[in-house]
């Protein structure tokens, strides 16, 4: 807009100075206006260094006006020209920028582009939707809400840390940055139709237009990603009387009840036995999420509501269930015993080897394990946080593709919905199934004994690994999780000897080094870090789809045999942690470095900001953190 006024003025201008001046003569050329300029000037000289006679005199005076009516023309004409410059510059700068907002395939006759239809905007479908190029796609979104969520602060919001909107980001701007038009439906996909690559989608909002609230989507490629349920396990009662810590709208749900149980507890009438069993909260799981608003909510009462509410403090509880022997299973011993021993002396109840037999209204029963008797745990709060269940709609698309006896869908490396034509699948909706490795033992066994000697040298295994290690990502998982520099290590271990620059090892010994690679293989985690990493590889191969000529063949076996367009799909795991309360946390970072204490909550403090998807997000989040650090955390119940 700032250049456009500009060039307007400058039009402006110009014209008006060729408007004040006298018309140029149209036979009038650049080589007439200089030789009027050189003798305009010769004869003014003249006049000045001699005494003229009044017909010099009179001569010169007309030799001026003759050399400045040739300047006014000149300059009319330089304007008109300049002008005129201006113009198509600027005619030819409208047509570039009216070009390039308009797709230009209808004009030149060129097919249509492909459309890609992604469902979900979870980290995976974020992470898609940001580095997808909309030039070679026509990209529609489908889902049921119009905004992503930082999920791994979540259980902040719960406790009042930080506000719900702080941690949401529209989706409309994240297509606005896009260089074509994205389109987003806010509805709710109901069934898909693989076969005729089609969608039925409903609209679930509450303003609706009655009789339209069903469409239909066509698609060229389709993307699922639309994330999973919590697992009840087929408890009973549990989803009647426990509140899930899966989305936003749970989090504030929580944040209100935990409110309300306080208020509740303050009445008159009340015993100090209702006050205990209002004021008992209890988590189902102890992973990193459960866990973490453990942690959040001991910090509220005990920080925030202990001031507020000071007459029911000493009847406050908080109990940790977990059905294994200890919690944070998933990290490091080091990291489960500190956290297991913080949470005891803040005065928390934790509850292992305890598998929850079903849910009642205000009571919970379990089995323990180690006493192996049936308890009865009141509570006024319970939170589910174990596992992840399917979605219908996922459901539903697995049996349709042979895949239903399954809990998620099935991909193959390269993340393409296995039985299911140009369909893909990703975050915790679906697993990754590696090839084993033993699964090709024949096949690599023959490449690796180049002279046919029937045995395979510590050499040759090495180069084989180092030629098959792209198409099987557990080599280098495997090698990272035992500190491994070279794989020397598995021929020594197969031959029981020290001594591995002269082994020699035969097809069976050659599988025995083999199987210990496939023994350590384990699926991805279902964290924001795989979802993540997993939409922007599937949108780079996307990128890069329309210029590879030669049709994929796969999945193949080896690097070299066979062609297929991209490398398969390589998790980085970049770490996790587990904030414990009390402005303590817990890190486990790559190449087994284990953090715990105050500094590694600020470490927190600065990864989950810098992660955040835009510098609203950014600013509004380090905003609450601040506000809390100075005010406290807001205890009202909007």
């Amino acid at each position: 807009m700032r250049f456009g006024r500009t060039a307007a003025t400058f039009l402006r201008r110009a014209w008006d100075q060729a408007s004040h001046t006298s018309n140029p003569s149209p036979h009038l050329t650049s080589r007439h206006h200089e030789s009027a300029l050189a003798v305009g000037g010769r004869w003014a000289r003249r006049s000045y260094s001699s005494r003229a006679s009044g017909e010099e005199i009179g001569r010169q005076q007309k030799a001026v006006m003759r050399s400045s009516y040739f300047r006014r023309r000149g300059d009319s004409y330089r304007s008109i020209l300049i002008a005129v410059a201006a113009t198509g510059c600027l005619g030819g700068l409208y047509v570039v920028v009216s070009d390039s907002r308009v797709d230009r395939r209808d004009s030149e006759g060129l097919p249509p582009k492909k459309k890609v239809v992604l469902l979900g905007t979870g980290w995976a479908g974020m992470s898609f939707l940001k580095d997808i190029n909309t030039d070679l796609y026509d990209v529609q979104v489908i889902s049921p809400r119009n905004y992503f969520v930082f999920t791994p602060l979540i259980p902040s919001v719960t406790n009042g840390t930080v506000e719900a909107r702080s941690i949401a980001e529209p989706i409309r701007r994240m297509c606005k940055n896009k260089k074509k038009e994205v389109r987003l439906f806010e509805a709710k996909c109901l069934e898909i139709d693989h076969n005729n690559k089609r969608l039925l989608c409903r609209d679930i909002s509450d303003v609706t237009v009655k009789g339209k609230e069903e469409f239909i989507v066509d698609y060229d490629f389709l993307v699922v990603a639309v994330g999973a349920l919590s697992n009840t396990f087929g408890v009973p009662g549990v989803e009647k009387y426990c509140h899930f810590l899966k989305e936003l709208e749970d989090a504030t749900r929580i944040r209100d009840t935990v409110v309300d149980c306080f208020e509740t507890a303050c009445l008159p009438h009340l015993t100090d036995d209702d006050r205990r069993k209002m004021l008992s909260f209890v988590i189902v799981g102890g992973g990193p999420t459960g866990v973490e608003f453990a942690a959040e909510l001991h910090d509220l009462v005990h920080q925030d509501m202990a001031k507020l509410y000071p007459s029911v403090q000493e009847h406050v509880s908080v109990t940790v269930i977990e059905a294994v022997d200890h919690i944070l299973n998933t990290f490091d011993a080091r990291i489960q015993e500190y956290a297991e021993s913080k949470f005891r002396r803040d005065g928390m109840f934790l509850k292992t080897n305890c598998q929850v037999k079903k849910v009642n209204e205000g009571e919970i029963v379990y089995f323990d394990k180690k006493a192996n008797q049936e308890v009865a745990l009141p509570f006024g709060l319970a939170v589910w946080s174990t596992g992840l269940g399917t979605r219908p709609l996922v459901k539903d698309f697995m049996v349709q593709v042979g895949q239903g006896d399954r809990k998620v869908l099935a991909t193959d490396e390269w993340l393409r919905v296995k039985g299911c034509d140009a369909t893909y699948a990703m975050g915790d909706c679906a697993t990754v199934e590696q090839r084993k490795i033993m699964e090709d033992i024949n096949l690599l066994f023959k490449l690796a004994d180049a002279d046919k000697s029937g045995k395979v040298t510590v050499d040759e295994f090495e180069e084989l690994m180092e030629l098959v290690r792209e198409r099987y990502p557990q080599i280098d998982s495997f090698m990272k999780k035992k500190q491994l520099r070279d794989l020397k290590t598995l021929i020594k271990r197969a031959e029981a000897t020290d001594q591995t620059d002269a082994v020699e090892v035969d097809l069976d010994r050659f599988k025995m080094a083999v199987e210990q690679i496939d023994a350590q293989m384990t699926r991805f985690p279902a964290t924001a870090q795989v979802a993540a990493q997993q939409g922007s590889y599937l949108a780079n191969c996307f990128n890069h789809l329309p210029f590879d000529s030669e049709a994929a063949q796969g999945p193949v076996r080896v690097r070299g045999e066979g062609h297929h367009r991209f490398k398969p799909f390589m998790y980085k795991h970049l770490g996790q942690f587990a904030p414990l309360g009390g402005e303590q946390a817990a890190a486990e970072l790559p190449g087994d470095w284990i953090s715990i204490g105050r500094s590694t909550q600020w470490l927190w403090y600065s990864v989950y900001a810098s992660r955040q998807v835009s510098w609203r997000t950014r600013a509004l989040v380090v905003y609450d953190w601040t506000k809390r650090l100075f005010f406290g955390r807001d205890s009202s119940r909007l």
